[in-house]
């Protein structure tokens, strides 16, 4: 079978295509390129001793879309591509609009007309907002606090009337908690353009001495030390979640033909846990101050990962200091990536 990735030459996109060739499926990558590098699927291939094809293109062009479905003859596909700023979808959210859910409406189209029913999608644990209860089920209310959470659960929505529209169609909703780490080779991980945002690259920068400090936003959450808490998973834990969900959706029947769920350890870490983490795996200090609160940030959230281990058998398996140690190993062979 052959999987479209959108986006797949992105940080997660990447990682995806190493399980899914790995797992004996031909994946053909789409990507516009305006946040990620081809040589990333050129280091897939290293990694796998496999081709990944590029098809450089817009998730927002139906048309292109669908010529791509049709020339590899794809038979499902894993959407990652959007956008995924937090902060910068409150300064621009008619891009976020755009991108995110136009994106969508327009792969749905290609996928419709021809004839594709499978899709997986990166969804986020943001369509929740505070949450009203620790760890965080699916069933909690969804009341994202962005336009970027705004985009996720719209699409969400979407997905699962489309799914009840017609029996053929077999969707996963995965809403992800906060990923990080790189594949253990070093060849692929978060490479960052423009201004790092994530934690995880933010702590790196200042490991590495491309940053004098990182600032931490907020220390009078109502959490263990004050700093904020999530749910970190290792990419590679995440990628595996795709293949397992999207292999347990082939075999389900028509009243499981829309599945959600969490990605995500369950165990939640506070911003100074990650920095000692990361200290620990880098042997280097992270200089560090605070500052007020952003916008749009939460004090805690961490998943109740036992849908998905019920659902399709999938459970994260890396622990903190393996999310640090392969981010570690990313940093040092790819230095100019930071």
């Amino acid at each position: 079978m052959t999987i479209l990735i959108t986006g797949g030459a992105g940080y997660i996109g990447s990682h995806c295509c190493v399980t899914f060739l790995e797992a004996g499926h031909e994946v053909v990558v789409v990507d516009n390129l305006s946040s990620s590098d081809p040589e990333s699927l050129e280091r897939v291939s290293q990694i796998t001793g496999k081709r990944v094809l590029l098809e450089e293109a817009d998730v927002r062009d139906s048309a292109a879309m669908q010529a791509v479905i049709e020339r590899h003859a794809c038979t499902g596909v894993i959407h990652f591509a959007g956008a995924k700023v937090v902060q910068e979808s409150l300064t621009d959210p008619l891009f976020y609009y755009e991108n995110n859910v136009l994106g969508a409406l327009s792969l749905l189209r290609a996928m419709q007309a021809s004839g594709v029913r499978n899709l997986i999608f990166s969804s986020s644990a943001s369509v929740y907002g505070p949450p009203d209860i620790l760890p965080v089920p699916e069933d909690h209310p969804t009341r994202p606090v962005s336009p970027y959470g705004r985009t996720k659960a719209m699409v969400e929505q979407i997905l699962t009337d489309v799914a009840a529209s017609a029996p053929e169609w077999r969707i996963g909703l995965l809403r992800y908690f906060n990923p990080v780490g790189a594949h253990e080779s070093g060849l692929i991980g978060e490479a960052v353009t423009g201004t790092p945002t994530n934690l995880m690259p933010l702590v790196a920068a200042v490991a590495a001495g491309k940053k004098d400090h990182l600032t931490i936003y907020g220390n009078d959450y109502d959490t263990p030390d004050g700093t904020g808490v999530r749910d970190y998973i290792h990419v590679m834990d995440l990628v595996e979640g795709h293949l397992k969900a999207y292999e347990a959706l082939q075999d389900t029947g028509p009243e499981n033909r829309c599945i959600t769920a969490n990605l995500g350890t369950g165990n939640g870490y506070s911003v100074l846990d990650m920095i000692k983490a990361f200290e620990r795996a880098s042997n280097r200090q992270v200089p560090h101050v605070f500052a007020a609160r952003r916008d749009g940030d939460i004090g805690a959230s961490y998943a109740d990962p036992g849908h998905a281990r019920d659902m399709f058998g999938w459970s994260a398996s890396k622990d903190l200091a393996t999310m640090c140690r392969d981010t570690w190993n990313w940093v040092c062979k790819n230095p100019d990536r930071l």
